[in-house]
């Protein structure tokens, strides 16, 4: 009885997807030899299910696993891999058996992103067990604890506000909070998932969106940070195609992501790649932000949100970039190591520059799947 009673639901949540926006018709390619994003895609998503999971030093599952893992599903889903998919979808079936104890807890919004990933293998299996823990995790966001040690005076004045306990005010959240909730709209169909995350986004772009349209990593924090931005740029593309063209926080959102591209234009560099602090010359040429802004400007030509003859072919540029520094196992060279904030143009210079990390595989995943359909 309760799946039929939520199927009218996930009608709806699909009818709006599918109406907050038409994807055009431009062409991004052809494309030279190696770079086809069918043939890239399937060469990282290939890498990906060839590793165990990535986890956190406290032994939870890292938020980059949960992204890696939504690029590889939508992948498969667009160039019709029914085995590929199936092989994803049992790559979470130990997590509701023997290790079931690798599910983050609640806690903070890099544990709680992973609800993202049981959402979307729900939409694809209609299997009630990924949607009870999807839910279960996008509710305990907005619900605060009882107890008070877990909440500073930032996340109380933010509940007062009707915004999650987890608001922290760091740009990596635009992607973390508004994705997990986006996603339990798209399952469910309920607004006021939709909602929560329209909130969030807002009170999120009042407190770090610069007039330039770029955003600092945080509030004591006045840099650009490639990456930070890139979570931003992708968590809004995700949200805006979700959301429907009526909605009442739409166009605050879409106003600041445009602004947001038009600078990121003028910073894309004469190879096509974006930069560690993206207004600094000095700052080395960065992969995993530079894949998240190319999924950020295919996505907004597809939609029309952003004006294809420009845009069009900065993505393109962005995308042929980022080709040149994947390995032949399909591992991403150039990606910054996760990294905390601080006040320090050093610090952010200095960062540790990985191969194969997965904050850099999952854009690339993104940006495949964005051009072949959305």
């Amino acid at each position: 009885m309760k799946t039929l009673l939520r199927l009218p639901l996930l009608i709806l949540s699909l009818s709006l997807a599918a109406h907050a926006a038409s994807p055009t018709g431009y062409d991004f390619g052809p494309w030279p030899e190696g770079s086809d994003p069918k043939q890239v895609g399937k060469l990282v998503a290939e890498r990906f299910l060839s590793k165990d999971y990535r986890l956190m030093r406290t032994n939870v599952f890292h938020y980059v696993e949960t992204c890696t893992w939504y690029g590889a599903l939508s992948f498969a889903r667009l160039t019709q891999d029914k085995a590929m998919n199936q092989r994803l979808i049992e790559r979470f079936q130990p997590l509701f058996g023997e290790r079931a104890k690798l599910i983050p807890p609640v806690e903070n919004v890099d544990f709680a992103v992973f609800g993202a990933l049981p959402l979307e293998l729900y939409m694809r299996t209609k299997d009630e067990r990924y949607l009870k823990l999807g839910l279960r995790i996008a509710n305990e966001q907005w619900t605060t604890p009882t107890d008070e040690s877990k909440l500073d005076a930032e996340a109380r004045e933010a509940v007062a506000k009707g915004l999650s306990w987890h608001t922290r005010f760091w740009i990596d959240d635009m992607y973390m909070i508004t994705m997990l909730q986006t996603q339990a709209y798209r399952a469910t169909g309920d607004a006021k998932y939709l909602d929560r995350a329209a909130e969030e986004a807002v009170a999120y772009l009042e407190k770090l969106q610069q007039p330039n349209g770029l955003f600092y990593h945080a509030p004591d924090v006045p840099f650009f940070w490639g990456r930070g931005d890139g979570w931003f740029a992708a968590g809004m593309s995700e949200m805006l195609r979700a959301m429907p063209e009526n909605h009442p926080r739409r166009a605050r959102i879409m106003e600041s992501y445009q602004k947001m591209m038009a600078t990121l234009l003028k910073h894309q560099d004469e190879n096509g790649m974006w930069r560690q602090l993206i207004d600094d010359p000095q700052s080395w040429p960065e992969t995993s932000c530079t894949g998240m802004f190319t999924f950020a400007f295919i996505t907004g030509v597809k939609y029309g949100w952003l004006d294809a003859k420009t845009y069009g072919p900065a993505a393109r540029k962005g995308w042929l970039a980022l080709v040149n520094y994947i390995e032949p196992n399909g591992d991403l060279r150039e990606v910054c190591e996760g990294t905390n904030k601080l006040n320090s143009r050093q610090y952010y210079l200095d960062r540790g520059r990985y191969t194969g990390d997965l904050h850099g595989q999952a854009p690339l995943l993104w940006c495949s799947s964005a051009f072949l359909g959305l």
